[in-house]
């Protein structure tokens, strides 16, 4: 999910910036909420688990496709499925991304510990090679959605409060801040109002139990995809793991405080036009071989609660400096 959130403010710029162009999003049906505002474009359903499945599903894809006649087409994947269809599309001006393995290798390796170019730049490298003009530096943002209606009684008459969503979890335990430590945090974040956002099954109930008053509230299993887009789309602050929710937020222009374990912001993965300073990294005298990882799955049990050594008071004070 990270990854195709990373690629909205993308569009949104080329959009804005190379007037007279359409485009069609090729993405799953979970992922076509992200792509609801974007003017100028359609979105169609690649059905990798049923029609579009496997090598023949691939070719019954192209040839789906093949009828629109597109004039450019930008690989912002880089996978299998996307050089396979690379390959049908032989002849048509296809650019696919440079997603820097030998620099992020080099990067673990501590062979060359500096910031890399950010996702958002490889991706927007795509379009500048397919011949589209493409400046990240001064970007405009979706307004605020209307709120679903399970959530507006909390938001409203409350106008002089700030509201931070809170998203605790990650895909893998190296990114993760200790989970009795993040009940610490919002509680005494909850002077303000608290959403807490995005949970499994397994996480829901635990989600759930962290509602100790009635400044605190948990969306997870509540909303569909799209109502929990718009409730973000409202927030005044995001505090997250390095995960895709970050991404989520930084489409709207939240300001999102992240908190990293294993990984680290050098690999190019910060949400979208956040200051560095949002980014809150665990002790590097203490865990100097950080990062081990680019997505945080490969981790020696050493370094498994690096996230840990970032203290309450940094997360609460980065927070309420922000709002």
């Amino acid at each position: 999910m990270g990854d195709v959130a990373i690629l909205v403010p993308i569009l949104h710029a080329l959009l804005e910036q190379n007037k007279g162009i359409k485009i069609t999003v090729l993405t799953q049906k979970k992922f076509s909420p992200l792509f609801q505002g974007l003017k100028n474009s359609t979105v169609y359903l690649a059905e990798t688990k049923t029609k579009h499945k496997g090598f023949l599903g691939l070719y019954k894809l192209y040839k789906e496709l093949k009828k629109y006649n597109f004039t450019a087409i930008a690989d912002v994947h880089n996978v299998l499925r996307s050089r396979l269809l690379k390959i049908f599309f032989l002849g048509r001006n296809f650019v696919q991304i440079d997603k820097g393995r030998k620099e992020k290798k080099d990067l673990i390796s501590k062979k060359h510990f500096v910031q890399l170019k950010t996702a958002h730049e490889r991706y927007a490298d795509v379009f500048r090679k397919l011949g589209f003009k493409i400046d990240l530096s001064n970007p405009n943002f979706p307004n605020k959605a209307i709120l679903p209606s399970k959530v507006r009684s909390f938001f409203s008459g409350l106008e002089h409060k700030k509201f931070i969503g809170i998203a605790p979890f990650a895909a893998h335990k190296s990114k993760m801040y200790p989970l009795e430590k993040m009940k610490i945090v919002i509680e005494q974040l909850s002077k303000n109002h608290i959403v807490l956002l995005f949970g499994g099954k397994n996480e829901i109930s635990l989600l759930n139990s962290f509602e100790i008053n009635s400044h605190i509230l948990s969306v997870a299993g509540k909303l569909t995809f799209s109502e929990e887009l718009e409730t973000i789309s409202n927030l005044d602050c995001m505090l997250s793991m390095d995960s895709g929710n970050a991404h989520l937020a930084a489409i709207f222009g939240v300001k999102v405080v992240t908190i990293w374990g294993v990984t680290h912001p050098f690999a190019g993965f910060a949400p979208f036009y956040q200051p560095k300073e949002y980014a809150l990294i665990p002790n590097l005298k203490k865990f100097p071989k950080i990062p081990t990882s680019i997505y945080g799955n490969t981790s020696s049990e050493t370094y498994l609660n690096a996230a840990a050594s970032i203290t309450i008071d940094q997360i609460i004070t980065k927070i309420e400096g922000i709002i």
